[in-house]
């Protein structure tokens, strides 16, 4: 096998392409999507931290000035959310945007939240136990990130149900060479998201409540666009990471049972094991930068203009870095996986994240010990943004 993000048993398993690359070609071009694919977790982790790459060129060139053909018009409302947002953008305006939103994710903060956290875990475990069991990302999974970035936005009640179709049709255009279709769904969830979050941010201006887009919606350097594009991000970036490790975590302990008991036995292991999980079947599996300078990775000169493409699933099995990286060990002490980004970039959400994943694998270890697969989960056909498309478990 080669590497092939469009190939499903590539996506269910690329690790073993992953050491070749690493062996082999741990820079190497790949035509289809006229990338630099970097494999190595030294590489990766440099990279993200190299000031002469960016998530955008727009900072210091216009699409012709950097050789680039602009987005097609119909595009436009999807990279006017995107781009307003500080994932996409560089400093100045990313240090600005990150300064005003890090205000909410203090750690002081982040862990006020653990007790709602748990009791909307508990909850939805409760639920999920009491019926026997079903499809665990569907029913455990995506609600709970949902729920918590939906009461930290101030998401009335009743319109939560849009969220999760819109983030997942949004992050649809993060795919690689995403169909027409996908565009156009991608640009329809964006402009229908951003058209509600502006006139829910119009009230909470006049009508401030206890919630973040109140908040946001008080701070005059934030402009409307901003403030959208800040609320889809984290809602995006809230809830697709926590949901695929959840499901891909779940596969990867029934995979390995022996570390399933070993959890089981010792809840104190819980946090190790997140950040286990997190590495050994990565749910990021590539993060893509644009190169502003010419750049040297690993004896190849990589020239400006052209894109990288950052493989952190192989980054997280490199045998550099980990001690028998193919073995999931949930104990697994030094841990320095890069599944939450560096740099500038790092995931502001991160600590959110983890209190998320723990409260909800723990809720499930207690109400639910003796969980047990059904059937064989099938891979949603996504390859960066790489998870389940269910998990059909019974509490037995």
């Amino acid at each position: 096998m080669r590497f092939d993000p469009w190939n499903p048993d590539f996506v269910a398993n690329p690790y073993g392409v992953y050491a070749e690359l690493r062996q082999q070609a741990p820079v190497s071009f790949f035509e289809p999507t006229g990338q630099w694919l970097i494999a190595r977790h030294a590489d990766v982790n440099a990279l993200l931290r190299d000031r002469r790459l960016g998530r955008s060129y727009l900072h210091v060139a216009t699409h012709e000035e950097f050789g680039k053909e602009a987005e097609p018009e119909f595009q436009e409302p999807f990279w006017r959310v995107v781009r307003a947002g500080m994932l996409d953008v560089e400093p100045p305006v990313h240090t600005r945007l990150r300064r005003l939103v890090s205000r909410a994710f203090t750690p002081r903060m982040v862990e006020s939240l653990r007790p709602r956290v748990r009791a909307i875990a508990g909850g939805l475990v409760d639920a999920f136990v009491e019926q026997g069991g079903g499809d665990l990302i569907a029913e455990v999974a995506e609600p709970l990130p949902v729920t918590v970035i939906a009461e930290m936005l101030g998401i009335p009640d009743a319109d939560r149900p849009l969220l999760r179709p819109w983030s997942a049709d949004i992050c649809g255009m993060y795919e690689l060479n995403p169909a027409p279709e996908a565009q156009h769904t991608a640009v329809r969830a964006a402009s229908e998201f951003a058209g509600y979050l502006k006139e829910l941010a119009r009230e909470r201006a006049a009508r401030p409540g206890d919630d973040l887009i109140s908040a946001l919606a008080q701070i005059d350097e934030l402009t409307l666009d901003e403030l959208v594009g800040t609320c889809v991000l984290l809602l995006n970036a809230g809830h697709e990471a926590t949901v695929n490790v959840t499901g891909n975590g779940w596969w990867s302990l029934f995979r390995n049972p022996a570390e399933l008991a070993r959890l089981r036995e010792d809840r104190g292991l819980l946090p190790s094991a997140i950040e286990e999980l997190m590495r050994w079947d990565t749910p990021l599996q590539m993060f893509e930068r644009w190169v502003l300078e010419d750049i040297e990775v690993g004896g190849v000169v990589i020239p400006r203009g052209v894109e990288v493409a950052l493989l952190f699933g192989s980054a997280n099995r490199d045998p550099e870095v980990f001690d028998d990286p193919d073995r999931l060990d949930v104990g697994r002490a030094d841990n320095p996986h890069i599944s939450f980004g560096a740099g500038i970039h790092f995931c502001l959400g991160a600590p959110l994240a983890r209190i998320e994943l723990i409260e909800s694998f723990g809720a499930l270890m207690d109400r639910a010990p003796e969980l047990e697969l059904v059937r064989e989960p099938v891979w949603k056909p996504g390859y960066v943004i790489r998870g389940l498309e269910s998990l059909d478990v019974r509490v037995a």
